[in-house]
């Protein structure tokens, strides 16, 4: 392990400070690595599969070019970011007798993976009251969503995560690191980082709890006032078969929004003293990485548009090949 001298925060001149750490990840039996590394593997690739092919599908069926999913692609391009930026590393500590990341390696990924988590929060926000213009006025909803709208709301929730990421990559990596570079997770978060350090992380523990705290009531209350008003709107439609349809489309979207932000409240919004580090790793790992390849699930399924595009985008390559043949 390379070290560095350390002369922050009072340590005594013997003590050194971490300039890689080392993740340990959930087990160092061998066999159990090997099939650990073939799960997550599995799932990695079929989130790419599902994350990129929805948008692929919005793209190339004029019947979806409507801001609902433009947002769902929105979310899918950043499901497939949020899973690269913490899974192909794990697959190789899978593997690798070095489990080592370097320092800036280490900052980097938790700058990006915050970055992710808290941009998906926003957008979920945006993609509820996307369903609430759509629902509660539809034949003003193309120009109440203009791209004047949508565009600037996708843009206002990446800079949010940016932003809330900075504050806490800030924070986190001004504190020293001079005992123990062992970070008990599969990578770098805050909670586990702030458990090695030597340095007083009162202060981040508050910033955790107060900043992620704050995203969560401010999202999740957009998100209860928008589906408030739907609510309403449903109530006034006459037809089953309508409000069949609304609760079909919005169903999808509150699932998502539940499963993601009942993870994140539980990993963050809760007193430091609650903290079990291996109980989070495993909660973090399925956050990051499971809901990633849930989504693309839970959106399709659900949605009739996106399984007849689906449909004809298979029957259309069943055709081409009959004529190939």
């Amino acid at each position: 392990m390379s070290r560095i001298p350390s002369h922050n925060y009072g340590q005594e001149s013997n003590m050194t400070e971490v300039t890689e750490f080392i993740l340990t990840g959930f087990t160092n039996n061998e066999n159990l690595q090997v099939l650990l590394f073939l799960l997550f593997l599995a799932i990695y690739v079929f989130t790419l599969i599902g994350n990129l092919g929805l948008v692929f599908l919005v793209i190339g069926d004029f019947r979806l070019h409507n801001p609902m999913y433009y947002f769902l692609s929105a979310l899918s391009i950043l499901d497939a970011c949020y899973s690269t930026v913490v899974t192909p590393k794990m697959l190789v500590n899978f593997l690798s007798n070095d489990k080592s990341i370097s320092y800036p390696g280490c900052v980097t990924q938790m700058f990006l993976f915050v970055v992710f988590g808290n941009t998906e929060c926003f957008l979920l926000a945006a993609m509820a009251y996307d369903r609430y213009v759509a629902i509660y006025d539809p034949l003003l909803y193309a120009v109440s969503m203009s791209p004047r709208v949508y565009l600037p709301l996708i843009i206002v929730s990446y800079v949010g995560g940016i932003i809330n990421s900075s504050v806490h990559t800030t924070t986190t990596f001004s504190l020293s690191f001079c005992g123990s570079n062992e970070i008990r997770h599969v990578f770098c978060d805050v909670p586990p980082l702030l458990a090695i350090s030597c340095s007083d992380t009162h202060i981040n523990q508050l910033l955790l709890f107060y900043y992620v705290g704050i995203v969560e009531i401010i999202t999740i209350l957009i998100v209860l006032v928008s589906y408030g008003f739907i609510l309403f709107a449903i109530l006034k439609i006459q037809s089953t078969k309508g409000r069949r349809k609304v609760f079909s489309t919005c169903g999808a979207h509150l699932t998502g929004v539940s499963i993601y932000h009942g993870t994140v409240i539980f990993m963050y919004v809760r007193p430091s003293s609650n903290y079990v580090l291996e109980h989070d790793m495993i909660v973090s790992t399925f956050y990051t990485i499971v809901i990633p390849m849930l989504n693309p699930i839970v959106y399709s399924l659900r949605n009739k548009d996106v399984k007849e595009a689906m449909k004809k985008l298979f029957e259309r390559n069943w055709f081409m090949k009959k004529i190939h043949f």
